[in-house]
């Protein structure tokens, strides 16, 4: 009987390009547990064309934690151009971070939902691939206010010489 995969299911958007920059993305993608590359590159399992993508900018790389029968997961920046936004946390050349359920990256203008719902088997998972219409991710930008200006001015303590 064969055990049931762990699934990735991963939304893509980038937004100038559109859908065109995932031209190339299978909708489904099954892969043993080596890491999965994702760039540029020929020997990228994700190969997507954009200008500041390096040919090997990351890798998932699936490991078993002690005591788990489970697959995990962790993202390791392979870059060394630029950084990659996860869940938050800025991750440069060599870093890598463990995925969570639900995670945020932000990276090269492409901003990537990955959902990690776990499977029985050791020996591979499989990615479902989407790409999204709409923002995945939204950072509040900061808010100019008026605040400082209600702030009454306070006088120096007597004797302090201003």
């Amino acid at each position: 009987m064969e055990k049931p995969l762990t699934i990735l299911r991963v939304s893509l958007y980038h937004p100038t390009l559109g859908p065109s920059a995932f031209a190339n993305v299978p909708p489904r993608l099954q892969h043993d547990t080596s890491p999965l590359l994702l760039g540029r590159g020929q020997d990228a399992h994700l190969q997507l064309q954009l200008p500041h993508l390096s040919r090997r900018h990351l890798s998932l790389e699936p490991y078993l934690e002690k005591g788990s029968a489970m697959l995990a997961f962790c993202l390791k920046v392979l870059s060394r151009k630029g950084c990659v936004w996860v869940n938050g946390l800025t991750l440069r050349y060599l870093e890598q971070v463990t995925l969570s359920t639900v995670n945020r990256l932000s990276f090269s203008g492409i901003q990537m939902l990955v959902r990690v719902e776990e499977g029985t088997s050791l020996e591979a998972f499989v990615c479902y691939f989407h790409v999204s219409p709409s923002p995945l991710i939204y950072r509040p930008e900061a808010e100019e206010t008026d605040e400082w200006e209600g702030i009454s001015q306070e006088q120096p303590p007597p004797g302090s010489g201003q």
